[in-house]
């Protein structure tokens, strides 16, 4: 695997080596290993898995206080545009972001470190996104930004009128009016 941190430090992405044949192929998504030589120690404790179309834009999310989670996320199926969000405000890189493609052709996963907002763009017609969190859901600790917020200014890729929200994405607060991580 190859691990390259991103323009906000402790950010990654993360690529893995894909064995191709005329099989199919083979390659392993998470060792423990080899991401806490880069990372460190990251105890995952669930899985989760989403099935959008295209448009459909999820975000931006995060756990608030001892809820907040750590993510690894990837795509199974079709393309994204995966976006995480700085809200650290002691951070040098507050309100910063960092925008990777991901998709079944490149495999490539980003790793989101807690302290930040996490949302994501299908640009195929469908796609399959997963991801590995360390920390359970509280419905309690649940916040988001609005993921238009101009002054994020995060480039989505697609035409807002071929955006599709949740009721709940429609109503998050801005980044500046938003409860954020000291």
């Amino acid at each position: 695997m190859t691990f390259t941190e991103q323009e906000i430090a402790g950010v990654w992405v993360i690529e893995p080596k894909v064995f191709a044949d005329s099989r199919g192929y083979f390659m392993e998504s998470f060792k423990q290993s080899e991401f806490e030589k880069f990372i460190g120690k990251i105890d995952f404790i669930q899985d989760n898995e989403s099935k959008s179309s295209y448009g459909v834009l999820r975000g931006l999310h995060y756990q608030k206080g001892e809820f907040s989670q750590a993510k690894l996320v990837r795509v199974i199926k079709g393309k994204v545009l995966d976006v995480a969000v700085d809200i650290r405000k002691s951070s040098p890189t507050f309100g910063k972001y960092v925008a990777v493609e991901l998709s079944e052709e490149n495999k490539k996963q980003l790793f989101i470190p807690r302290g930040f907002a996490h949302g994501f763009v299908v640009l195929s017609d469908e796609a399959i996104f997963t991801y590995k969190v360390d920390n359970v859901y509280a419905p309690q600790a649940d916040a988001g930004i609005i993921y238009n917020d101009p002054k994020i200014g995060v480039n989505w890729m697609i035409d807002s009128k071929d955006v599709l929200l949740s009721e709940k994405d429609t109503k998050h607060p801005t980044l500046e009016e938003a409860e954020v991580f000291e």
